[in-house]
């Protein structure tokens, strides 16, 4: 294992940090990483984890002071961060690949209009739990792949392909026509999450944080579901909503 004492300036790719993701990340796509930096003195059990994988795939580590770190993270860091390729972003003509090559019916998520990363981070580590072949996102009016993102993803940004379209209306109807059953949510109508068919080809389409699905997203649905609200508060945040309604579709699939 390499390692130096002055931190080294690189322009390219983008910084990690957090012990449990940057562990994630060389778990799940370590080709990615190009350096670790940890903090002088640390040493702990969780830390010689990310050591040894580190060690195992030659990857450069440099160890710098606390103040080094403070400097490169916004937040905690927690003694270590790592230098990463941005994860993939595919496009369209991924999509219609993938389909092709499946094994099993299609399960895909849409997130339509979600800008917060950390909602972003968090649907995809739920789609990546539940199995979900690929997130989909328009193009405009949403985030895209960045440091917060793969943070609170924990390596699902790099194992789930994030799918972004130009127009996702016209995807939803191309993928209506190869037979795939698109399931939107909305809060105002009457059929709960828990009482249709998930089983087959599906697309979940979940809204934005604050204005839900778009009316030509709406349109193109062939059913729209809700959760039941019991309580004093109107709707979930789109990351808890979007994993209880796909964990409702991996139960039924199961």
């Amino acid at each position: 294992m390499t390692k130096k004492e002055t931190p080294k300036a690189n322009n390219d790719g983008e910084w990690l940090f957090g012990l449990h993701t940057v562990q994630a990340i060389l778990k799940t796509s370590g080709s990615k990483v190009q350096e670790i930096r940890v903090q002088k003195g640390r040493d702990d059990h969780r830390l010689k984890k990310i050591l040894n994988l580190a060690e195992q795939q030659d990857i450069l580590v440099t160890w710098v002071l606390r103040s080094d770190l403070d400097l490169l993270a916004d937040g905690r860091h927690q003694g270590v961060a790592a230098l990463c390729q941005g994860a993939d972003v595919q496009d369209e003509n991924y999509l219609f690949e993938l389909l092709e090559h499946l094994v099993g019916p299609p399960f895909l998520l849409v997130l339509d209009g979600v800008t917060d990363p950390h909602n972003l981070g968090a649907c995809l580590r739920s789609a990546d739990a539940a199995g979900v072949q690929a997130v989909i996102v328009p193009k405009d009016n949403s985030v895209g792949i960045t440091p917060t993102v793969q943070k609170v993803a924990c390596g699902a940004a790099e194992t789930v392909p994030l799918i972004v379209v130009t127009n996702l209306s016209r995807t939803l109807k191309q993928l209506q026509q190869q037979g795939l059953w698109i399931v939107g949510t909305a809060g105002e109508t009457e059929q709960l999450v828990y009482d249709v068919d998930l089983k087959g080809p599906l697309v979940l389409v979940m809204g934005a944080e604050e204005k839900g699905l778009r009316r030509l997203t709406r349109e193109y649905c062939d059913l729209l579901v809700k959760l039941p609200m019991a309580g004093s508060v109107s709707s979930l945040n789109v990351s808890v909503a979007t994993g209880i309604c796909l964990f409702e579709a991996v139960r039924q699939r199961q």
